[in-house]
């Protein structure tokens, strides 16, 4: 009987263990397609632009969600701060796992928007950079806030 009950925790800890390593490979699969825009990154992740000229001057007129569950979404923007998180009194409300419940800040100044992290969990990320102070957010650069991206259009 004991050695029935031996081969039964072994294998039960044998599939634990198979579980894990399944739910690890699955946990970086969606880190790696998240980042590449839902293609499986093969090699070194690079964004492509149309060049010098694809980042257009001027003011900001609209705050576009590129990717995420809101994806298409647009925002005309005013004189006023755009905050971002899961709070109902969010301007722009997630429904991202990955979010906090006041995640970010766009806030105007001049012609210019400056994009803040507001003490967020997980981060925001104007491109690739961490935003850790209030960093002028430029158009058409992506601002990652959990899973969701958006960009500032003309």
């Amino acid at each position: 009987m004991q050695g029935i009950l031996l081969q039964v925790t072994r294998f039960g800890f044998l599939v634990l263990l198979w579980l894990f390593v399944y739910a690890l490979i699955r946990a970086m699969r969606n880190d790696l397609t998240s980042a590449t825009g839902g293609r499986v990154a093969t090699g070194p992740i690079k964004r492509q632009r149309a060049g010098r000229g694809s980042r257009s001057r001027g003011a900001a007129k609209y705050l576009v969600v590129t990717a995420g569950a809101l994806a298409n979404t647009r925002i005309t923007l005013g004189a006023q701060p755009v905050l971002i998180g899961r709070a109902d009194d969010s301007t722009l409300v997630l429904t991202d796992d990955y979010a906090s419940e006041r995640h970010a800040r766009l806030s105007p100044r001049g012609d210019d928007w400056y994009v803040e992290d507001l003490g967020s969990t997980n981060g925001t990320y104007l491109e690739r950079s961490k935003v850790t102070t209030a960093v002028r957010a430029p158009i058409n650069t992506p601002i990652r806030v959990g899973k969701t991206v958006i960009e500032l259009r003309p």
